[in-house]
């Protein structure tokens, strides 16, 4: 965990950590397990005296990769701190296996400052945070809390006020990458009020579950959640779904209708792609906002409305005010709180989660008894981009389920086009001089670091023959690392 070979072993486990009080976030805390894993034993003793103030933590400890998976089998862990460079089993390919097999477990890689493209790659395989070599129990103590912190809300807040019902689940909501946990504390706190509530983010990303969320944590949970999707309606329509309308007020109106903003008073209106409605409607809308008065189609009489409104667009409402599309009035009024959710290639963290929800949900014949992913498809999963957000990763686990032959998800189960996608993923380049030969030998090191120094794939991504690129590694020195 700290420089190694810095002190000599006399001097060394004192050095091992700072001795100023750390703080202690695990007083109202729920038991948590925690494994060090380290080849060095003198770091175990180290870690465990410098957090025995910690009363609901519970450590142990592991010389290497492959007793820590042997000691997961038996102890669930919460957290696993490896560090990255060990004999036999290395900290990266561990964290691999953590995240095939235990999605839930929080991993915190360790890695010194020569080391620092380490982190980048276990941050990439899924590693929650990482720590920098030397350093003091202090640093730990900080990604502690907040790890803690963040399993506490992940576990507590799945079920929300004890209500069993699938759609108050949050598990396709959030996982356990940082960006999700910062989303749900704003869930929490803006549903303590009536604020209006603005949700942006791509296709898929589980605006509509943010926004019920909202609703059945608020003091309004005992009334209607309406969803409405503005995309799918003509002006006309959405005025008589949203305002109502009294019999006569258009061709084939022969009854009066309640709107939805007189079935949802008291309660919450979920107006998906905003962006989509019309400048009249616009105006109507902005009047609810402003007053909480409304008038049904073909009336007169006014009618108030006590209902909190939230929206949710995929689109750039600053620039579709600037085209003068929509109404920036309207616009300051929706956005009181603004809550963005990150595409789901910005938290592959959360995929094998997801994945394993999602196959837990699916309904298979009874004879299939899946269980879980092969690693080499769970590998696939976290390479993918995800155009379609979490919508499609649900489409794609229950694709799978239907065609998997064993008691994992293997990758001949999975898409063809996301096998091809994910198997051939883009390199980005940052070139340090003009030079060709340079610029060539970055390329062909990049791309084998991404396939794993797999040569056959690499060629094939590089569109050259394998003797071609033998060749050129040879020119260049570039060779697999130890």
């Amino acid at each position: 965990m700290f420089e190694k070979n810095k002190y000599n072993k006399k001097d060394q486990t004192k050095t091992l950590y700072s001795e100023r009080k750390l703080f202690n976030p695990m007083a109202e805390a729920t038991q948590t397990k925690l494994l060090l894993v380290d080849d060095e034993s003198a770091y175990h003793a180290a870690f465990r005296r410098a957090l025995r103030t910690w009363k609901d933590l519970q450590i142990e400890t592991a010389p290497g990769g492959r007793e820590a998976l042997k000691k997961l089998e038996v102890y669930p862990a919460d957290i696993v701190i490896s560090d990255v460079r060990m004999p036999h089993m290395d900290g990266l390919a561990l964290l691999h296996e953590i995240k095939a097999r235990y999605p839930h477990t929080f991993v915190v890689m360790i890695t010194g400052h020569a080391d620092i493209q380490d982190a980048v790659k276990a941050m990439k395989l899924g590693a929650y945070d990482y720590l920098l070599k030397p350093f003091d129990m202090d640093a730990v103590a900080i990604i502690l809390k907040k790890v803690i912190e963040h399993k506490n809300l992940f576990h507590d807040n799945i079920i929300a006020d004890g209500d069993q019902r699938e759609n108050r689940r949050f598990e396709n909501i959030i996982g356990q990458d940082p960006k999700m946990f910062t989303i749900y504390e704003m869930i929490s706190a803006v549903a303590k009020s009536d604020a209006s509530v603005l949700l942006t983010g791509e296709s898929g990303t589980g605006k509509e579950l943010v926004a019920e969320a909202i609703h059945f944590r608020s003091n309004r949970k005992q009334n209607a959640f309406i969803r409405v999707n503005c995309a799918a309606l003509t002006e006309t329509l959405i005025n008589s779904e949203l305002f109502g309308h009294e019999k006569g007020a258009f061709s084939g109106a022969t009854t009066s209708k309640k709107g939805y903003l007189e079935v949802a008073d008291k309660g919450t209106l979920f107006l998906d792609e905003i962006g989509d409605i019309q400048p009249q409607t616009q105006i109507s809308l902005l009047r609810v906002l402003e007053l909480g008065s409304y008038q049904r189609v073909g009336s007169t009489s006014a009618l108030q409305t006590d209902v909190r409104i939230i929206c949710a667009t995929n689109q750039d409402l600053v620039q579709a005010i600037q085209e003068k599309t929509f109404r920036a009035d309207l616009f300051y009024r929706i956005n009181v709180v603004s809550i963005h959710l990150p595409p789901l290639r910005e938290r592959r963290l959360d995929v094998p989660h997801l994945a394993e929800y999602f196959l837990k949900k699916c309904k298979t014949s009874d004879d299939k008894n899946i269980k879980g992913f092969s690693n080499e498809a769970m590998r696939l999963l976290m390479k993918y981009d995800w155009p379609g957000n979490v919508r499609e990763l649900a489409n794609v686990i229950e694709h799978a389920a239907v065609f998997a032959k064993f008691s994992q998800i293997q990758p001949a189960d999975l898409p063809e086009g996301l096998k091809s996608m994910a198997s051939f993923p883009p390199v980005t380049l940052t070139l340090p001089s003009h030079s060709l030969a340079q610029a060539e030998s970055i390329l062909i090191r990049s791309v084998l670091e991404e396939c794993e120094w797999n040569l056959k794939k690499a060629a094939k991504i590089l569109e050259i023959a394998r003797g071609t690129l033998y060749g050129k590694m040879n020119k260049y020195g570039i060779s697999k690392p130890d």
